[in-house]
């Protein structure tokens, strides 16, 4: 009764986008993201000791993977309505009859006993209702695995993603204390000329000035250090170890390289749009049982056991008792059928609709990372060459202002410019790493691939693996 199965057309085009903002494509040996194991792709040996407890203590992976085994449980009870349900019963019962109603005129005791073994109304799926409820539960199933793979990807790149932002802030913690250092030399020099009065007051205030920026900047980054470890802790769902803990970004290895491919198509395998897969699946099950309700159920009541007036006589020769008992039920009207069937075809429509919105967000999902890794190199290099230049430039404006020739004021705005550069640089190469990552996890790498059974397009397989 369910209606064949059709893979929608994907409403994104077949290629991904090109033009100034993206890298040229990839050679075609390069290796995609659901090719390559997350130990393949992250490098840093300490990233890798933080992902393996991650998957291992979070909380919300653990639910995930609970979830799951519920949905397994659920798809059993509806696999087993196709099988009879067999019960052992045993009973007995003892009444007096007064004489008015007993047939001999006299008052008398009835008793009688039984042990049956029997089927109670099994339905019998000839139009596959049950089936079809089956298939439903067993793609919703599906369904669930693949939100637990997507949950797994999203609480890798999670990690990482934490990892080198606590990298960021540790490596502008430092800069900023050698920044502070530095104010603070520049400072007390100045102090001293203002004391022996070769500079005027004016001089002095200025160089307070980036001190006290300095100082801020420090506490700023000491917090932030502090909530990117508590962020960190969450997700790992443990503390972490404080030598695991990176000392700066320049010293965390960057994650292997990685092709989008040449084409979406590789979109077909993220987790997420095999889950909108699967529940578009499941509503074309349910079709099949809206359809089945217009057609007869056929059950059957059945019983084999013996019975006896007397508890002594029940496994005597003679007293096998049995009984069968067939029942059609044909629906003649029920307006909720044809309610059922149109809401169940809706359905269908509204699971197509959200499994093209899922795949028009992962394209775009790429499309963003890959502008990304296309422009952050060149802005990376953009930005260390500016940092060498105001280097050079805060070097020969305080060599200048030590020989009396300029100002403080020129060292001063030599001095900001140069720290500020050096935060957008850190904040820039974050960027070109997490960049990395966040291509790998859009392309749907971090989470193996579905078993083979999980895959099958029958439910036989996964349910003798299961049950």
């Amino acid at each position: 009764m369910a209606p064949k199965y059709a893979r929608p057309a994907t409403p994104v085009p077949a290629s991904w986008p090109s033009g100034p903002a993206y890298a040229p494509a990839p050679a075609p040996t390069a290796l995609t993201a659901p090719d390559m194991d997350w130990r393949e792709f992250f490098t840093d040996e300490k990233l890798l000791q933080f992902i393996g407890t991650a998957l291992t203590n979070n909380r919300d992976l653990r639910i995930a993977a609970l979830n799951v085994e519920r949905a397994r449980a659920y798809y059993g009870i509806a696999r087993s309505d196709l099988f009879p349900v067999v019960n052992a019963t045993g009973s007995g019962s003892k009444a007096r009859v007064p004489a008015d109603l007993s047939s001999t005129g006299t008052r008398h005791t009835v008793e009688s006993y039984g042990v049956n073994l029997g089927v109670a109304s099994w339905e019998i799926d000839f139009f596959g209702r049950i089936r079809s409820l089956k298939d439903r539960a067993l793609q919703e199933y599906l369904a669930t695995d693949q939100a637990r793979r997507s949950a797994q990807i999203l609480l890798v790149s999670s990690v990482a993603q934490a990892y080198l932002a606590l990298a960021a802030d540790q490596e502008n913690l430092t800069l900023a204390e050698t920044t502070l250092k530095a104010q603070q030399a520049a400072y007390d020099l100045v102090k001293r000329r203002f004391d022996l009065g070769l500079v005027p007051e004016l001089e002095a205030f200025r160089a307070q000035t980036p001190l006290e920026v300095a100082r801020r900047d420090v506490a700023s980054y000491t917090q932030r250090v502090a909530q990117d470890q508590n962020a960190l802790d969450l997700l790992l769902g443990t503390p972490t170890p404080p030598d695991l803990l990176p000392a700066a970004l320049s010293v965390v290895t960057p994650p292997a390289d990685i092709s989008a491919g040449v084409s979406s198509e590789v979109l077909l395998g993220r987790p997420d749009v095999v889950q909108a897969e699967d529940l578009l699946k499941a509503a074309n099950a349910d079709i099949g049982a809206a359809r089945a309700a217009f057609f007869p159920r056929i059950s059957l009541s059945t019983a084999i056991g013996t019975a006896s007036s007397d508890l002594s006589g029940l496994f005597k020769s003679g007293s096998g008792a049995w009984s069968y008992a067939p029942q059609i039920v044909m629906p003649i009207f029920d307006a909720r059928t044809w309610s059922a069937a149109k809401a169940a075809k809706v359905q269908r429509e509204i699971a197509v609709v959200q499994y093209e919105k899922v795949i028009q967000s992962a394209f775009r999902d790429v499309a963003d990372a890959l502008a990304v890794r296309g422009t952050v190199n060149q802005q990376v290099s953009a930005q260390q060459s500016l940092v060498n230049a105001l280097s050079e430039t805060y070097r020969l404006a305080n060599s200048r202002f030590d020989k009396g020739i300029d100002s403080y004021l020129g060292v001063l705005d030599a001095q900001r410019s140069l720290f500020a550069a050096q935060q957008v640089l850190v904040l820039l190469r974050l960027e070109q790493l997490t960049s990395q990552v966040r291509l790998y996890a859009v392309l749907g790498g971090g989470a193996p691939a579905p078993e083979p059974h999980l895959t099958a397009a029958s439910g036989d397989s996964v349910g003798q693996r299961h049950n």
